[in-house]
């Protein structure tokens, strides 16, 4: 039995899917056949296209409530219908925090937790008017899994934000399932800032249990799944996307010589 993933006919909204990782999942949405709409503060370089189809581009800052709001208010009337959000527009820079003010943080919670709520409230107006709902997929990290140093305005958000899905989830059924895709290292086009030139890619890399870093493309086709009929019967639910984590590394500091077993 083929696992059919088809969206044709569906509308799905990518915050932040310009460029990077929400390129990568709005073009996995249009192989899919769903219509795409990604809104971001500037446009993509070049369009962002996928076996022969376009996804819409929308200006927003997500930080302004009413113009999100007036956002999917046109999605809505422009499309008829509104099937999936995926709030992937966030980000921080390395900070440690001694090094900044409380209010340069809070931006990094605002962009990161609020601004992803305010965006779901405003899809969920339209979803819950629908016979069959609709779908909000949150992209998180595992920064907000585990101890974050220089980004932990960034991991405390992602933390929270794998949370308040959690509760969507229980407050918007059945109509609305609400997901989380917890994301490892990703290579895009701004690695090298985060992990330095090829070399110190390759060095990150083989950290990784599965001895790379995902392909936006692959973070997509999660995406899809989760928005897809296959997954009806899940909500609530964090998908680790990391590849297998990370290595602990007390394992190779360690001295002592454990014998496989058997």
């Amino acid at each position: 039995m083929s696992l059919n993933l088809d969206l044709t006919g569906r509308v799905a909204v990518v915050t932040g899917g310009t460029r990077g990782v929400g390129a990568g999942i709005a073009r996995a949405f249009l192989r899919a056949g769903a219509e795409v709409v990604v809104c971001a503060r500037r446009p993509p370089q070049t369009p962002l296209a996928a076996d022969g189809r376009t996804a819409r581009f929308h200006p927003l800052d997500l930080r302004q409530p009413d113009a999100v709001r007036g956002f999917f208010g046109t999605v809505a009337a422009d499309h008829g219908r509104l099937d999936c959000l995926v709030n992937n527009a966030g980000g921080t820079p390395y900070r440690l925090l001694g090094e900044t003010t409380a209010e340069r943080h809070a931006r990094v919670v605002e962009l990161n937790l609020t601004a992803p709520l305010t965006a779901s409230l405003a899809a969920y107006e339209v979803m819950r008017e629908q016979p069959d709902g609709g779908s909000v997929i949150m992209i998180g990290s595992v920064s907000g899994t585990r101890p974050s140093p220089g980004t932990a305005a960034y991991g405390a958000a992602k933390a929270g934000l794998d949370n308040l899905a959690r509760s969507m989830a229980v407050e918007w059924a059945p109509h609305v399932r609400v997901n989380t895709v917890v994301l490892g290292m990703v290579r895009t086009e701004l690695a090298a800032l985060h992990y330095g030139d090829e070399a110190g890619v390759a060095a990150v890399e083989a950290t990784v249990p599965l001895g790379r870093l995902a392909d936006p493309a692959e973070v997509g086709d999660a995406c899809v799944f989760l928005a897809s009929g296959r997954a009806r019967y899940v909500s609530g639910a964090s998908l680790l996307v990391h590849g297998g984590g990370e290595r602990p590394a007390f394992l190779d500091a360690a001295t002592v010589n454990h014998p496989k077993e058997p």
